[in-house]
């Protein structure tokens, strides 16, 4: 996996009734198959990039994650340049991540997989 790049985006649904639309809508229009993570969590590789869908009762505009095997140091790179954390860092079945908010107001993710967590470890 490339440092630095977006690898995954994550779409709202406002309750589990929307997520599941959502999950039937994608996969009658381009035959996107998910994987259940819980009662509000989907995701699919279908897609291209790997994309999910997450119950979220305030809809966003769709998540970009991007990855980096160092999660902490791109946390303090954030800060540093200016950025706004909006949610701490935390765990996931496949890793950990963060979000922030740019300064143009945009909302991202930074993510980092359990191989990078081994690896520093």
């Amino acid at each position: 996996m490339n440092d630095n790049t977006i690898t995954y985006l994550e779409f709202a649904a406002a309750d589990r009734e929307q997520l599941h639309a959502a999950q039937q809508f994608y996969g009658a229009v381009f035959g996107w198959q998910y994987q259940s993570w819980g009662d509000d969590y989907l995701d699919t590789s279908d897609s291209g990039i790997g994309s999910g869908l997450c119950v979220n009762e305030t809809v966003t505009p769709p998540l970009a994650v991007i990855y980096c095997a160092q999660l902490e140091a791109a946390y303090n790179a954030v800060i540093a340049a200016g950025g706004d954390i909006v949610q701490e860092i935390f765990s996931f079945p496949g890793g950990r991540r963060f979000h922030f908010r740019d300064p143009a107001g945009n909302i991202l993710a930074v993510w980092s997989d359990k191989a990078a967590q081994s690896a520093v470890a």
